[in-house]
């Protein structure tokens, strides 16, 4: 459980910088592939939710709540970037 807050550490020390490079109409999204309890042994997939952040100039702040599909990260992206969406539903509105 050391080396998993040491490496939430480096990578939230590091957000700022990322943050500061962001110009009008970027995006960032931040997210895993599964989620995993770093208190568990070992390395098994343990939780069924992933973390999502998204932010950038411009992006309201708030909660996106529990979403039903892995798939609303693509439409957010897609909305963002004015694409028709194929499936899910982007974290806040059409155009973000």
């Amino acid at each position: 459980m050391t080396g998993y807050a040491s490496a939430l550490e480096q990578f939230d020390a590091a957000l700022p910088q990322l943050r500061s490079h962001l110009r009008n109409g970027d995006l960032v999204i931040v997210t895993a592939d599964h989620g995993c309890d770093p208190t568990w042994h070992g390395t098994d997939h343990t939780r069924e939710y992933v973390p999502v952040i998204a932010f950038g100039p411009g992006i309201a702040h708030g909660s996106g709540g529990v979403r039903s599909t892995f798939a609303d990260v693509g439409a957010t992206l897609a909305a963002h970037l004015s694409l028709p969406l194929a499936e899910g539903a982007p974290l806040w509105g059409r155009g973000a």
